[in-house]
């Protein structure tokens, strides 16, 4: 998508280059994520003994229930006191417990850069509330942050990818005592992108980098995807997002997330009139050059009313076209917008989606 130059660090304060941990996690909102945790309707069973309650019943130390017994059930399950008392085989049912593994993926390419607040803003305090939750709750916990600057002449300190597609990741965490450094791990990546020149040719091979992440996943569980999917289509008229969310999709081990986070004036340009403004004209009218946030590709058009209508509805037919595909291939999908508040966002629309309970 093209975007105009000056939507690059249009935030201010709060951008990802003066972003703070209370920032992403203010006391707020941890207390409201506090009560919640990641659902799955899936049944899952992980690796290793974890300590949320599975939808499935197993073997563990907590008794469920009886059935009755039938040709195939394993003899050492057989409750032989009942037996004695009723002269009939029934069978001990009990809570297995479960290993969830959270693996959340940041999109950091510098697309996500335009809004005010930007993008990456708005993702990184998702990521690290969702992050939040999965430690809370004892979950095994994945960040990967995707897009960053591979080039070194881009790169003033911050993360360094170690993958394709400018793909970075932390070791997987578990526990409470880590919500410092998962939250550290984001911040820097919002630092890192938000710190490279514009403009520089910096495309994201996404394809690559959701190839790498499916590559590497372990255990099961849920997969959050948060990125605007402004990607270049790939192949003929294949949407640009699909070559990297197929590597996540079905296969039963995750349930897949995507988390489309657009700004406000990407769905519609006349929403950037500045406040307070009498005047019920774009400020977008008339000839501009527009520069591609990603390529540095310009492009000159002139704005007028007819193109701003059929923006709009090409941007909306691009998000229900995102939705639909999403759905076709069993990923939830949800639209967000990068200028909501930050409760509002994590805790109601997470909850609409299923992600939350």
């Amino acid at each position: 998508m093209l975007i105009r130059a000056s939507h690059r660090n249009a935030g201010g304060s709060g951008e990802g280059g003066t972003l703070t941990v209370s920032d992403l996690l203010p006391p707020g909102l941890t207390s409201r994520l506090d009560g919640l945790d990641i659902k799955s309707r899936r049944v899952f069973s992980g690796k290793l003994q974890g300590e949320r309650r599975s939808k499935q019943r197993g073997r563990s130390v907590e008794f469920d229930d009886f059935r009755p017994y039938v040709a195939g059930d394993d003899l050492r399950h057989i409750d032989w006191n009942v037996y004695a008392r009723l002269d009939r085989f029934f069978i001990k049912l009990f809570h297995a417990e479960e290993d969830l593994t959270v693996h959340v993926v940041l999109d950091a390419s510098a697309s996500m850069l335009a809004g005010d607040p930007s993008k990456l803003t708005a993702a990184a305090r998702l990521a690290a509330a969702i992050a939040y939750v999965a430690l809370v709750n004892n979950n095994r916990l994945h960040l990967s942050a995707i897009g960053l600057p591979t080039d070194p002449d881009d790169q003033e300190g911050g993360l360094r990818p170690a993958g394709d597609g400018g793909l970075a990741q932390l070791e997987p965490l578990r526990g409470r005592a880590n919500v410092q450094r998962a939250a550290s791990f984001v911040l820097e990546a919002a630092r890192t992108a938000a710190a490279a020149p514009a403009n520089r040719g910096r495309a994201t091979d996404f394809g690559a980098a959701m190839r790498s992440i499916s590559a590497g996943r372990s255990g099961r569980g849920v997969l959050v995807v948060i990125s605007d999917l402004l990607i270049p289509p790939a192949i003929g008229d294949e949407p640009g997002y699909a070559a990297g969310l197929r590597y996540v999709a079905g296969g039963g081990a995750f349930e897949t997330f995507v988390l489309q986070l657009l700004a406000p004036g990407e769905l519609d340009p006349a929403a950037e009139a500045p406040t307070g403004s009498s005047s019920s004209r774009s400020p977008l009218w008339g000839d501009l050059r527009l520069l591609d946030a990603e390529t540095g590709a310009g492009r000159d058009i002139t704005v007028t009313g007819e193109l701003l209508k059929r923006y709009r509805a090409a941007a909306a037919r691009y998000v229900e076209g995102a939705a639909a595909w999403c759905r076709a291939r069993g990923i939830e999908h949800a639209l967000l917008t990068s200028d909501q508040e930050t409760e509002s966002a994590v805790v109601d629309a997470m909850r609409r989606v299923g992600l939350l309970a």
